[in-house]
């Protein structure tokens, strides 16, 4: 018989199972992504998700509003994602998770915008009707909403764009003056007399969350105030101060008991000096050497102690006496005050800091005996300008309209300097409040403004306990879940200190404090005791639903709100303040989260920046506190800021910004997106060029795996997936990794910690499934027959491992899901519609987990020697190696009983043996026990599947085929036939 020959006409490739998709390996994510979101908002994927998720348990993250005013920048994209994030995360969970974005509409930096569009116009805005000047405001914010509106769904953002919250809703304004009636009607609104932050820029009060503290360098002085009574009669006590301008506004000097004080004469000083020899002056003693210094003194004595009882009965004079300032000044004892640095006395403008202002107060009446004027005086005007109550420097200005260094403070110096009580004097930079938004200096100025009380009980507390809006706030702080934890100590802290809250503000675009007042009696109306509150509520809501709070400053509202309330509508007042945007923002939850029927109150999470511990979490607090008792959500997530790569905050002056617009543009909201989900977000952030590209090339991996996948299951047919019992050992081990990268995930996502979360299945899909299982199982399931027992639990662990990746996935990067997803299941509907996978526990296998770790150990070494052949080009393939392996090691041996080595470790042949090495056999100096000898493999090789295995040619009629591959062959021709048509 002739020995039959290879047919070399038949192409075996076309009868292999080789991956077939249409799915791209390159993304082109900035062309695909907006006709993703074209497909969302046409099939109306968010109504879907509603319509889903009826009678589910709420889940409500509540956005805190971002400011109506420019373009996103990247911290916006971040806060954005991390919400949306967490939101499909919910729905996936089984929650009905929707979430309504909102909008800050009022305030400052709108009016500024508007301002500066009719100062280009030679227009005066003290010239147009509030209403029409509010009119603009709107129009402005309207317009910024809708522009980044566009830009959080572009970032994927998905919710009820729809219908967002604006805090200039007619609805919402009416409801946010009804929240700041409830304070005027339970006793907490007040209007008093306090310094405040004053941005003389802005020309309003600022809140402590609208301040931030940059580098500022101050002049500082010593000053003298000389002693007018008792033994020390002649000698000076010593201030230091880093507010010059704050002089004329002095009414007291404060020390503590708790600091040693000595009285002490100069010596020994240059000629000239301003301070000469013979002054004595009053210093701490731990200070005093230092003053000295500073004074430029050559030499001194310590003439003897001074008592605190002593410093108590003092009186001083003013240093500036003779230009107008002849009162009395007294002595005040002070918690507040150190001897860590200065001179341990604290001069004390009771108009200009809150410390000097509460002790002024708490001695009030103490002064009042000994016949010293207590009132405050008004020393600096809304622009800046120090006013008649500072004799001798009427119009010198503090802070200029453009935020820069007035002429106050040289007049001021200037002037000490010729009464002789100038001490020393010199300069210091340290951190001092600046404007959040105009970045520029404020000031500490007395002011008429409207608070409320952190201390004061509620009208109807009990006896027992204190109710006031401080303990209820901290209360709440407790009971709230903080993500990082650190954050509850950060707000209760700022709690804890904190002064009573200014609330008004003297601006045009905003809700105004809708209250009357009684010029005579101080009563509010609505309030505690004005018998017709609620008629007058009623009539102030319900002109604010239909007409906004313009309605307010219509000309005759007085007439019309209060009118037929009172007896003489000329003894009330009608505040024309507005609220400060903090309670605006503030009450949100009282007009979206209480109004709406799709959200519930309190929320789940607050999401914030860690600036909004004294920002929107802060005011959302207070407002809640005071108006329901508890807080309006149950948990706070907080997460830094965006830095730029190298560290360093990103500015446009050191041209190291990133912008998302720009990241979109050129990789993808994916890619923006990977960045954010695998970064820190607890701590501050860091992106630039360098991340980006870390983070590309992530997703490639990714995506590419995703892409194997999808081809691969091309031909799964599910109808023939075995049974788990029938599982080979290496499928039953990829299910039990499988379940535990789940119980990472579960976690990571229960903790919102997303790092985690994308790490672990990064991880998964490229070090178990790429590097590992896929390219293991490549030969059975390209070259095995269809009937194969290994072929098809490959491809039903296969759809198992894409079917639950893409899922846990979905949250985090919604379009390249999506269209894994619709490529997967072509006409099934959105992958976002889909809920988490839960896994049985019938997968974990910790004993086969055990085995197949040692076995892959194994394989290392082997695959470790076969890359070395490859480099020097002794072997093209590991297909053509028949490496030797010695195993010493008993557990290494055990495991691999049962085990197709070759077929782990992708050669042809292998031969394991228990005897000792040869010298130069290959090794991995971590695993212990095994070595490895490469050898080259002789032989013919299949024609159809590669290996080089000694059945080839076994069927004499396929000669270039190895038995296996000629009977799946043989199936494979069959299977055509019966397709082919009759």
């Amino acid at each position: 018989m002739t020995e039959k020959t290879a047919d070399t006409s038949v192409d075996y490739s076309k009868t292999l199972y080789l991956p077939q998709t249409d799915f791209p390996m390159r993304a082109g994510l900035p062309d695909k992504e907006p006709k993703i979101l074209e497909r969302w908002t046409s099939e109306n994927l968010y109504g879907a998700l509603r319509e889903k998720a009826k009678g589910r348990p709420k889940f409500v993250l509540h956005d805190g509003p971002p400011y109506a005013n420019g373009h996103l920048h990247i911290g916006h994209a971040l806060n954005k994602i991390l919400k949306d994030v967490i939101t499909r995360q919910k729905q996936m969970e089984g929650f009905d998770s929707n979430y309504v974005p909102g909008w800050d509409c009022h305030g400052l930096p709108i009016e500024w915008k508007i301002e500066e569009k009719y100062r280009a116009a030679g227009k005066n805005k003290d010239e147009v009707p509030k209403v029409e000047f509010r009119a603009e405001c709107r129009a402005f914010a309207e317009h910024w909403v809708g522009v980044q509106s566009a830009e959080f769904q572009r970032l994927g953002v998905i919710g009820d764009f729809e219908r967002p919250y604006l805090t200039m809703d007619y609805e919402a304004e009416a409801v946010i003056a009804g929240e700041i009636q409830k304070f005027a009607l339970n006793g907490q609104l007040y209007r008093g007399s306090k310094p405040v932050m004053w941005s003389v820029v802005e020309k309003t009060a600022l809140a402590e969350a609208e301040v931030e503290y940059q580098d500022y360098t101050s002049d500082t002085i010593f000053v003298k105030f000389p002693v007018v009574d008792g033994d020390l009669v002649g000698a000076s006590v010593v201030i230091w101060t880093t507010t010059p301008w704050t002089i004329p506004g002095n009414r007291a000097v404060s020390f503590s008991n708790r600091i040693a004080y000595g009285l002490y004469e100069v010596t020994a000083s240059p000629e000239g000096n301003w301070a000469s020899v013979g002054d004595k002056l009053v210093l701490a003693d731990k200070l005093a050497e230092e003053v000295m210094k500073a004074a430029k003194v050559e030499d001194f004595t310590r003439l003897r102690d001074v008592t605190a009882a002593e410093l108590l009965a003092l009186t001083l004079a003013h240093p500036l006496a003779d230009l107008g300032y002849g009162f009395q000044v007294p002595l005040l004892d002070g918690d507040h005050v150190t001897d860590d640095s200065g001179t341990g006395f604290v001069h004390t403008a009771p108009g200009h800091g809150r410390e000097d202002f509460e002790i002024w107060m708490a001695n009030a009446r103490a002064l009042d005996l000994r016949g010293i004027d207590t009132a405050i005086p008004f020393t600096v005007d809304d622009g800046g300008f120090l006013t008649e109550d500072a004799p001798g420097f009427v119009g010198r200005t503090v802070i200029t309209s453009d935020g820069d260094k007035g002429d106050a403070n040289k007049a001021v110096i200037d002037a000490l300097v010729a009464a002789g009580a100038l001490l020393a004097r010199g300069r210091l930079k340290h951190q001092y409040p600046h404007s959040w938004r105009s970045k520029k200096p404020v000031i500490f100025r007395n002011t008429p403004q409207w608070f409320i009380h952190m201390d004061r009980d509620f009208v109807g507390a009990g006896k027992n306990e204190p109710d006031t809006l401080r303990t209820r706030a901290l209360k709440a702080i407790a009971e709230t879940t903080f993500y990082p934890p650190a954050g509850q100590n950060r707000l209760n802290g700022m709690i804890a200190n904190r002064p009573d809250w200014v609330v008004s503000r003297q601006r045009a675009w905003g809700v105004p404090i809708a209250v009357f007042r009684n010029a005579e009696t101080g009563q509010l109306a609505p309030g505690p005791t004005f018998a017709k509150s609620e008629e007058l509520r009623a009539r102030i809501f319900t002109a604010f639903v239909s007409e906004g709070a313009d309605a307010w400053y219509e000309e005759g509202a007085k007439e019309r709100f209060l009118g037929g309330l009172v007896e003489d509508l000329d003894q009330w007042d009608q505040v024309q303040d507005i609220l400060d945007v903090w309670f605006d923002s503030g009450s949100t939850h009282a007009f979206c989260l209480r109004r709406r029927p799709d959200l519930k109150w309190p929320a789940d999470m607050y999401l914030e920046g860690s600036d909004q511990h004294r920002g929107w979490f802060h005011s959302s607090l207070l407002e809640s506190c005071g108006t329901n008792g508890r807080a309006p959500y149950d948990s706070v997530l907080t997460h830094g800021f965006v830095m730029a790569e190298d560290g360093r905050k990103m500015s446009k002056s050191l041209g190291n910004q990133v912008f998302p617009q720009d990241v979109i543009k050129q990789s993808g909201a994916d890619i923006l997106r990977l960045w954010v989900m695998t970064s820190d977000y607890a701590d501050d952030l860091r992106i630039g060029k360098e991340i980006l590209q870390t983070n590309v090339e992530s997703y490639r991996k990714l995506r590419n795996t995703l892409r194997w996948m999808l081809g691969t299951l091309t031909h799964h047919e599910p109808e023939l997936d075995p049974e788990f019992a029938e599982l080979p050992e290496l499928e039953r081990l990829m299910l039990h990794r499988l379940r535990e990268v789940g119980d990472v995930v579960e976690a990571g996502y229960a903790a919102y910690d997303f790092k985690k979360v994308v790490g672990a299945i990064l991880n998964f899909m490229v070090i178990d499934l790429s590097a590992f299982y896929f390219d293991v199982r490549k030969d059975a399931l390209y070259c095995e027959a269809r009937s194969s027992v290994k072929r098809r639990a490959a491809l039903a662990v296969v759809d198992q491992l894409f079917g639950t990746i893409v899922k846990w996935l979905a949250p985090m990067l919604p379009f390249t899901t999506e269209e894994a997803w619709g490529h997967r299941f072509p006409g099934a509907g959105s992958i976002h519609l889909e809920l988490f996978p839960v896994l049985p526990d019938l997968w974990r296998d910790e004993a086969l987990a055990a085995k197949w770790a040692k076995v892959r150990e194994v394989r290392r070494v082997v695959t470790g020697a076969l890359e070395i052949e490859r480099a020097a080009k002794r072997i093209g393939s590991s297909l053509e190696a028949a490496p030797i392996v010695h195993v010493s090691d008993a557990d290494l041996a055990a495991a691999l009983d049962g085990v197709d080595l070759a077929e782990v470790a992708i050669t042809s042949s292998i031969s394991v043996v228990a005897t000792p090495a040869p010298e130069g056999a290959f090794t991995l100096p971590d695993v212990a026990g095994v070595a490895v000898v490469p050898v080259k493999l002789t032989g013919k090789r299949c024609a159809r599947s590669w290996r080089i295995v000694a059945d080839v040619g076994s069927d004499p009629e396929l000669p270039d085929l190895s038995a296996r591959d000629a009977a799946a062959y043989r199936e494979w021709l069959a299977g055509q036939a019966e397709k082919a048509p009759a």
